[in-house]
């Protein structure tokens, strides 16, 4: 399998990480819809949300708290962000390696 978010995470392919530890990467959006748009994901490969199993469930806070870790760095904590995870086709997932959307900078629609 070649995912480009594990060549990511692995250093394969170049990217500007402005969060990582040692199961969380993250990194600005290459087609960003707003002016914060930075993706966060499991170093581990999880196809979907639909794919986490029980062992791997405390990978979400940890996304989450990753999340507001940069919010605080990009100074969007508290004029607010939104977080997405698009799960399968019709949810809008593109890349079939679980990630989430850190969006702000600007007044987001619902």
């Amino acid at each position: 399998m070649d995912c480009v978010f594990c060549n990511i995470a692995a250093g394969k392919i170049p990217a500007t990480l402005v969060y990582q530890d040692e199961r969380i990467v993250a990194f600005p959006d290459l087609y960003p819809k707003a002016p914060t748009h930075i993706i966060i994901i499991p170093r581990k490969h999880i196809q979907s949300l639909n794919n986490v199993i029980d062992d791997e469930l405390s990978l979400l806070p940890d996304m989450i708290k990753a999340a507001k870790r940069i919010a605080r760095d990009k100074g969007i904590y508290d004029r607010g962000y939104k977080l997405v995870i698009n799960t399968g086709k019709e949810g809008g997932q593109v890349i079939q390696h679980l990630h989430m959307h850190l969006l702000g900078g600007k007044q987001l629609e619902n």
